[in-house]
């Protein structure tokens, strides 16, 4: 069994789950398959033989791997998601950083999981995706995001507006400092620290999000996934800003942003006894008196 591995940095405190990691996989009889990046660092901290196959880009992973797994948080997770891409390969996130939704497995319990994993005591859970158009074609073939697109000010304390419609009608026009539109994977990203709903894997749906909104009425706002939804930007600048997962650009303003769910999900692996409810109460601290 091929299995691709990525990572971001090796250091004293993670060198140790990677280790581990491989032991395991070397003890399953299974092939790593590890980011070249992520292999030179390896090779220097901890002394991986070179001879280990390595992969570049997502063009590496369209056939003959298995399995993706990510080490690092939420964040490593994303940009693992971007090689995957519509292959179809299962991913799973081992946490080695701090508060992990995505990257849910703690990385004190790899031996356990990939015990699991080997066992195939597992589903696969489809998350969603967010495609994005631009009339310059701002992202390339990177025009896509698991958590969300964010549109806001760029070097300027004033705040934006953002005109959205909704399959064509319009909607609102939002003062603020941006707008998010999250998957709901991207639920309890960017958007819950705006105040944003969380919304549970499997629910099709889009969530706007305004960013510190001037007028006090507006709110998040969930609508179905299959409603394509335009934006364009206007302020007193000529350029703004435009996210998808973090990898930022330059927007005109008044450049239409056209958003629609992607035509692919992503199937991540999660274990009967680690499910989204059990996450979300655990990493929100739900139920919990620091008091005592």
């Amino acid at each position: 069994m091929n299995v691709s591995i990525f990572g971001r940095k090796v250091n004293k405190q993670n060198a140790v789950y990677y280790t581990e990691f491989l032991s395991i996989l070397k003890d399953f009889g299974w092939n790593p398959v590890i980011h070249k990046n992520l292999k030179e660092q390896l090779v220097k901290k901890i002394g991986l033989e070179e001879s280990v196959d390595e992969f570049k880009n997502h063009t590496d992973l369209r056939s003959g791997i298995d399995l993706s797994f990510s080490m690092g948080g939420d964040g490593t997770f994303i940009q693992n998601v971007k090689f995957i891409r519509d292959s179809g390969v299962p991913v799973l996130g081992i946490n080695t950083g701090r508060l992990g939704f995505l990257a849910n497995i703690s990385k004190d319990h790899i031996s356990d999981a990939m015990e699991l994993v080997k066992d195939k005591k597992y589903v696969h859970q489809s998350r969603s995706l967010i495609r994005v158009k631009t009339e310059r074609d701002i992202f390339g073939e990177e025009n896509f995001a698991l958590n969300e697109v964010t549109l806001q000010k760029k070097d300027t304390s004033s705040m934006i507006t953002v005109h959205a419609s909704l399959e064509g009608k319009y909607l609102n026009s939002y003062w603020a400092d941006g707008l998010i539109v999250a998957t709901p994977s991207g639920s309890t990203a960017y958007s819950l620290s705006c105040g944003g709903p969380i919304i549970t894997p499997g629910c099709q749906v889009h969530i706007l999000t305004p960013i510190a909104p001037h007028n006090l009425n507006v709110r998040p706002m969930v609508v179905p996934d299959h409603m394509p939804i335009k934006l364009n930007i206007e302020g007193r600048n000529r350029s703004y800003l435009i996210s998808l997962d973090g990898n930022s650009h330059s927007i005109k303003q008044n450049e239409e942003v056209i958003i629609h769910k992607a035509n692919y999900m992503v199937n991540v692996i999660k274990f009967e006894e680690n499910n989204f409810l059990d996450t979300i109460r655990n990493k929100m601290l739900w139920g919990k008196d620091k008091r005592n």
